[in-house]
Formats: structure tokens, C-alpha cells, sequence
């Protein structure tokens, strides 16, 4: 049998011979050039990422013009790269992202303490004076403003949501008091610190006891924006309890103690004692 032509296969049968078909080899793949973002690896030759592509018929490819590369200013990022949501962040505006990425802590931090005063807007709400229906007497004779009224005041000085108190520590309990310190926060600045304290006389009444320790420190920063200021001003204490309140013996319901106990002079005593 004679050498079969170069590039041709050839098999031998009883009919004579047969030249087999030539199968066209896989198609080889074709580099596919893109732009390559700053900071991708690039080939050191065309400074190019090249990828490969094929088409899904055999024998067949698809020619693809390949792109020299650009410099980064020329190129778009994708949506979520980070330099655009940089881009965006900056866009924003000033501060902006810097107080997202990195929030204060109120903890530690005394940030914006004593920068500049409220304005006269706000000023005026919190060193209004106070109604002398909205002061109360303690039974010992320490008088003293509803927290709730408080809250009422900052409300109307910075509105609802302006103002908060942020923890600065663990809170302490011990077999018959909570504490714990606390900032307030009016504006995005801090205006003062002190710690609240409450007393309870039963385990299950703890927790009851840590709001009654808010509500004290909520208090106590309160003198320092003028509110209620009167109420540690011991010539307004003489006067309005020599024109609104009464000193009276009352006596305790289930012990028969007496003792004397003030009250306003619009209110009566509330049990366990009653006036004798």
C-alpha cells in the first residue's frame, strides 16, 4: 500500500481505497481584549487584561478587535466600585460621610461641648419661667418639677427626636439604690453629664428603678441649660412655700405615728396619712 498523501488519512477496504474525512480541529480561543480598571493586572506587553472567547460552532470563531488601553480617567466604574461610591459619599455633602462611617460616641466623646450658645428661639423655652401650678412639694418639703415636664420643655425647645440621653457607663446596683451616668444630647452636641440615682426596696422593682435613675440624671442635666432653675434658688423656695404650701400633722394609717408633712395648699394628703 503507498504512503497515503500528506494530510489525508486513507483506509484500505475490499472496495479499494476510501479517503476518511477530514473533522476540523476545535476552534482555537480568540484573546478578547478589555479596558482594564485602575489597579488590575495588565499584560506586560500591550498593557491589556486579555480574556478568551470561543463561539459554540465547531470550526468557526469570531474575530474581536482588540482595544488598546485607556488611562483610568477615561473609564467609567461600575455601579458599587468604590470609587464611585466615594464619588457619591463626597456628593452628599460636607461631614456627611464621615458622621455615617464613623459615628459619635456618646460615651466618651464630649463633642461639640460648649462650641456656641443655643439660639434666642431656643434659649427663651428653656429659661422660661415656670408656672407655679406645675411645681410640686415632697412630703419632707423639697420641691420639686415632674419629669415628664422636662421632656415637655426640651420638646418644645429642639422638637421630638433633638434631643436624647446617652449612657456613659455601666449601671450600679447595689442592695438598695441604682445608678448610673448619663450625657444629654440636644442638637447633635453634648450639653451636660451627671448621674442619676433611685432607691428601690424589692428585687423585682430594679428595673423600675433604672427608669426612675434616667429620669433623676435627665433632672440633673437639665440646671445646666436654665431649666428649672428656680427650684435651687433657696429665696424662691421660702416664698412659694409661704404662698403655696402648708406644713400639717398627719398621722399614718397603720402605724397611728404622727408626724408633720407638707402638702400644697390646693391638695390634701394621699394615703397611708391623713391630716390630724
Amino acid at each position: 500500500m503507498a504512503a497515503p498523501t500528506r494530510g489525508l488519512r486513507w483506509l484500505t477496504t475490499s472496495a479499494g481505497r476510501t479517503v476518511l474525512p477530514t473533522v476540523a480541529p476545535a476552534a482555537r480561543p480568540v484573546p478578547l481584549y478589555v479596558r482594564a480598571l485602575p489597579g488590575s493586572r495588565r499584560s506586560a506587553a500591550s498593557g491589556t487584561a486579555p480574556l478568551s472567547a470561543t463561539t459554540g460552532s465547531p470550526g468557526q470563531s469570531i474575530a474581536i478587535d482588540q482595544h488598546p488601553a485607556t488611562s483610568s480617567a477615561d473609564l467609567t466604574p461600575l455601579p458599587g466600585s468604590s470609587a464611585q461610591l466615594a464619588e457619591i459619599s463626597l456628593s452628599e455633602g460636607p461631614g456627611l460621610a464621615s458622621s455615617v462611617s464613623h459615628p459619635q460616641d456618646w460615651s466618651t466623646s464630649f463633642s461639640g461641648l460648649s462650641v456656641e450658645p443655643f439660639s434666642a428661639e431656643i434659649a427663651n423655652v428653656l429659661l422660661e419661667p415656670l408656672d407655679p401650678e406645675d411645681i410640686e412639694i415632697k412630703p419632707d418639703g423639697l420641691l420639686y418639677l415632674p419629669e415628664i415636664k422636662y421632656r415637655r420643655i426640651l420638646n418644645q425647645a429642639f422638637g421630638p427626636g433633638g434631643w436624647g440621653l446617652a449612657p456613659r457607663g455601666e449601671t450600679t446596683v447595689t442592695t438598695r439604690t441604682v445608678s448610673r451616668e448619663y450625657g444629654l444630647v440636644c442638637l447633635g452636641r453634648l450639653v451636660s453629664v451627671a448621674r442619676g440615682e433611685q432607691e428601690f426596696f424589692d428585687p423585682s422593682g430594679v428595673s423600675t428603678a433604672t427608669e426612675g435613675c434616667k429620669s433623676n440624671a435627665l433632672m440633673r442635666c437639665c440646671k445646666d441649660l436654665g431649666i428649672a432653675s428656680e427650684l435651687w434658688d433657696p429665696r424662691f423656695i421660702r416664698a412659694f412655700k409661704k404662698a403655696n404650701c402648708a406644713e400639717v400633722w398627719a398621722e399614718h394609717a397603720m402605724t397611728k405615728k404622727k408626724r408633720k408633712l407638707w402638702r400644697r395648699k390646693d391638695t390634701r394628703l394621699d394615703y397611708p396619712y391623713s391630716e390630724s
